[in-house]
């Protein structure tokens, strides 16, 4: 790649932006290497680099170690699903004195935080509070648990060893009440005041229940947590019916868990189609024959409005007028952020938290990441962006100037066996948009370009390709060559196999 004076490089994979002379090796976020990095529209060309760190193609999930895990802990993956990647610089940032670090939130966001703080400063001190009283886990395996995929020990992130090792302060069962700003310090429930010089707010979702009447009755769950997870589990029996209101990934993977326990599963979805934040009709109605013929029930255009009952649910009404008979209720209709502590201590909150490009919030000493910040107008609601934004603002804790500069949003599909990645904007906004897509049985292809670049791609049947279609995405990959008049999927498959051409 030639030289170039722009002072401004973009990491395509997780939204780092590098404002210092020509781009890094490696990113000091994801560890993407200088290939992933352009300037405006060029890319840099790859540094070698030992790898020591292992990505899971279907999740994004990284593993530090000299070879790639048996298996993903959060997909379940197996090994060759993994490709190497580069270790990331954290010494780019490295900070001379971080102070006291507290981190609100022991998701994946804040748990990165914690990991990329430390990494950046040694002598930081770092606390991390949790709500819940469990290890910080993986909230995107609950599912996989409810299913009986994977048992509750290998739930956490980290062994509780780790977080010794590493000179971090876990308290769990700990709750933040109260943030008072002006004296830096973070208020628990009991009256424990913490002093911080940086608060890195990961404070996460909550389930949004809608206001149907009943849907305080017993028997009506929802699944956020271990504990959501655990009344579930002892509230089942093989034979019972459920209602699952959401056809969402969330409900899907929850309804497919849920029938391989035994339950009779009908799935409700208001929208004309199952996930359509993440597939265009076409693919939702393929996916609607294939997790039928595992033995879920599915409804379509079917809006609740009243959980039947006494003390007990015995079904849901809908707004047809037709009633579903159900002993158990779960409703999975998307989460809101936790943002009542922000909004109290006088940060700038629309949806979430109100972050720049730093990741901070209108308060120079907190930053906010995950599911609880909102950037650029974006709520992201994924556990791939919020590993990265945890990433970005645990380095920026601890002194650095990291930027976040967006990434595409990538969803798979766990727990009902069946290959799926949506990636990016799988719907065109116009007519200078050009779809390509091919659908064979229970296999479907759908790819979306514009100016000549891949801007979103739905894989169904056949998620073989999810890594070069994911890289082709997240570093504007040109493909401008490739867009004759008669291009069929296959030319895109076989082209997106291959590597990218030297200039």
């Amino acid at each position: 790649m030639s030289e170039s004076s722009s002072k401004a490089w973009r990491c395509g994979v997780c939204g780092y932006v590098h404002r210092e002379g020509d781009a890094p090796d490696w990113c000091p976020v994801c560890g993407a290497d200088k290939a992933e990095f352009e300037p405006y529209v060029e890319q840099a060309q790859p540094a070698a680099a030992p790898p020591r760190r292992w990505q899971c193609l279907n999740c994004n999930y990284v593993h530090e170690g000299p070879e790639p895990p048996e298996t993903c802990p959060v997909c379940g993956a197996p090994a060759d699903r993994f490709e190497a990647v580069a270790q990331p610089a954290v010494q780019a940032v490295r900070a001379a004195e971080a102070g006291t670090v507290v981190v609100v939130g022991a998701g994946i966001a804040g748990i990165s935080a914690v990991e990329a703080t430390r990494n950046a400063s040694p002598d930081a001190r770092i606390l991390v509070l949790s709500k819940e009283p469990d290890l910080p886990y993986y909230r995107l395996n609950l599912t996989r648990y409810l299913a009986g995929e994977i048992g509750r020990d290998e739930l956490p992130i980290h062994p509780e060893s780790w977080y010794a090792d590493h000179r971090v302060e876990l308290l769990c069962g700990q709750e933040a009440v109260e943030l008072r700003l002006d004296d830096r310090v973070v208020v628990l429930r009991g009256g424990r005041r913490i002093d911080f010089d940086r608060l890195v707010l990961t404070a996460g979702a909550h389930p949004f229940v809608p206001p149907l009447p009943g849907a305080q009755r017993q028997g009506v769950h929802t699944l956020r947590t271990c504990d959501d997870a655990e009344r579930l589990l002892a509230a089942i029996r093989p034979g019972m019916t459920c209602a699952c209101i959401g056809g969402g990934l969330l409900g899907m993977e929850a309804a497919g868990a849920l029938a391989r326990r035994g339950l009779d599963v009908t799935l409700l979805e208001g929208h004309d189609w199952p996930m359509p934040r993440q597939l265009n009709r076409q693919a939702g109605d393929i996916l609607a024959r294939q997790v039928g013929r595992k033995g879920i029930q599915q409804l379509v255009r079917a809006r609740t409005v009243d959980i039947l009952g006494d003390e007990r649910v015995a079904g849901v009404r809908l707004e047809d007028g037709r009633t579903i008979e159900a002993d158990l209720v779960l409703i999975a209709t998307g989460v809101r952020p936790n943002s009542y502590l922000a909004r109290q201590a006088g940060l700038q909150v629309n949806q979430g938290v109100v972050v720049d490009h730093y990741l901070t919030s209108s308060h120079p000493a907190v930053l906010a990441a995950g599911d609880v910040a909102e950037h650029r107008g974006t709520l992201y609601g994924s556990w791939h962006a919020a590993q990265h934004q945890g990433s970005i603002a645990g380095m920026n804790a601890a002194g650095g100037r990291v930027e976040f500069g967006g990434i595409p949003r990538s969803n798979t599909l766990k727990v009902l066996g069946i290959d799926l990645t949506s990636i990016g904007r799988f719907e065109p906004e116009d007519g200078s948009d050009r779809v390509v897509e091919r659908e064979a049985g229970d296999v479907y292809y759908r790819f979306v370009f514009r100016d000549g670049r891949l801007i979103g791609s739905v894989l169904l049947g056949d998620a073989s390709i999810s890594a070069p279609v994911k890289r082709a995405i997240e570093s504007r990959r040109d493909l401008s060559g490739l867009l004759a008049a008669n291009l069929t999927a296959q030319d895109v498959i076989d082209e997106l196999s291959s590597p990218p051409s030297a200039p």
